[in-house]
């Protein structure tokens, strides 16, 4: 029976458009957050050498994407990916993309700020060029007016890009109609999303209509929830790293349930949602080892029965706008 057959996985070294960009990457992008380290967020931290050792393993491994931001940890991702770029070249075709962030001490986000967020990217990663730049979190800094008004972040964003100094233009945030808006002004080749296309919550599905529909390139972000689909509600009872109501704790209960039924991780269904989906360009996955580069690859090919699939979805709790 066609229930009973297995959905051939993604292969995760593969190459796909990035968009309208012209760039090529694989379907799972490494994101380097917990590189950054924060033990507030996180749990533990991260130590250079780890970090540096890491960002090797990425280098030499079979993805050709990384994204970090101005931010994280205040910098220190940057920092720790420059250290390694100093010592040795990108591969031939690897995409490197950082974020353009808010000033962290006043929350400034105009232009002349954009502009001092990419100089400041740029010196820690030891490059003078990067291929794909997005504005990051606008919510909590900026309206949409004023992020598109004269003088604001998006026009320097653009002036920079005119320039040579950053090659590609993208959008990443949270609120999904906010996001529908920025890709709706055909100034992005990119949107980055988090925590709303998940196995449990699927409220940016209007958002990758819109971003298929423009040629824009979906880019996943957080496919485990920070940790819930990963370790499950009781060992990590918060999802996005905030409190979670039980009603969404127990469809996730179910779900892990439903796969351990199945013999299958839940982190292996979690990361396979968003592969699968074809208007996912890549899938961001964090990683703080260099072990976490196998364990990924793992994850990404464990064969999934296709009746899984249909009762995972069975289990969806309703969304109502719970992490907007």
């Amino acid at each position: 029976m066609a229930d009973d057959l297995t959905i051939d996985a993604i292969d995760p070294a593969s190459r796909r458009p990035l968009g309208r960009t012209g760039l090529a990457v694989t379907p799972i992008c490494i994101g380097t957050s917990p590189l950054a380290s924060m033990p507030n967020l996180y749990g533990y931290a991260v130590d250079d050498e780890r970090a540096q050792a890491t960002v090797e393993a990425v280098l030499d491994g079979p993805f050709n994407f990384l994204d970090t931001s101005n931010n994280y940890g205040g910098g220190s991702a940057e920092r720790r990916i420059g250290a390694v770029l100093r010592r040795r070249d990108l591969p031939e075709g690897f995409v490197l993309a950082t974020k353009a962030d808010a000033d962290p001490d006043t929350g400034d986000f105009s232009g002349e700020r954009v502009r001092r967020s990419v100089e400041e990217s740029l010196d820690r990663l030891g490059v003078g060029y990067v291929p794909m730049m997005y504005l990051h979190d606008p919510e909590f800094h900026v309206t949409f007016e004023q992020a598109m008004a004269p003088g604001g972040p998006v026009e320097a964003l653009v002036a920079l890009r005119d320039e040579g100094v950053i090659g590609h233009l993208g959008i990443a945030g949270g609120p999904v109609d906010l996001m529908r808006r920025f890709v709706g002004t055909g100034v992005f080749e990119a949107v980055i999303n988090h925590n709303r296309w998940t196995l449990v919550n699927r409220e940016a599905g209007p958002l990758l209509d819109d971003a298929a529909e423009r040629g824009v390139a979906f880019v996943n972000g957080a496919p485990y929830g920070g940790g819930m689909l990963v370790k499950g509600p009781d060992a990590q009872p918060r999802y996005a790293y905030r409190d979670t109501a039980e009603p969404v704790r127990d469809a996730v209960r179910a779900m892990q349930a439903a796969c351990r039924a199945h013999g299958v991780p839940l982190a292996a269904a979690a990361l396979q949602f968003s592969l699968r989906d074809p208007r996912v360009t890549s899938t961001i996955v964090g990683v703080s080892t260099p072990e976490r580069i196998a364990t990924t690859l793992d994850l990404a090919t464990t064969p999934i029965p296709g009746e899984l699939w249909a009762e995972l979805d069975r289990h969806v709790p309703a969304s109502g706008g719970w992490l907007d």
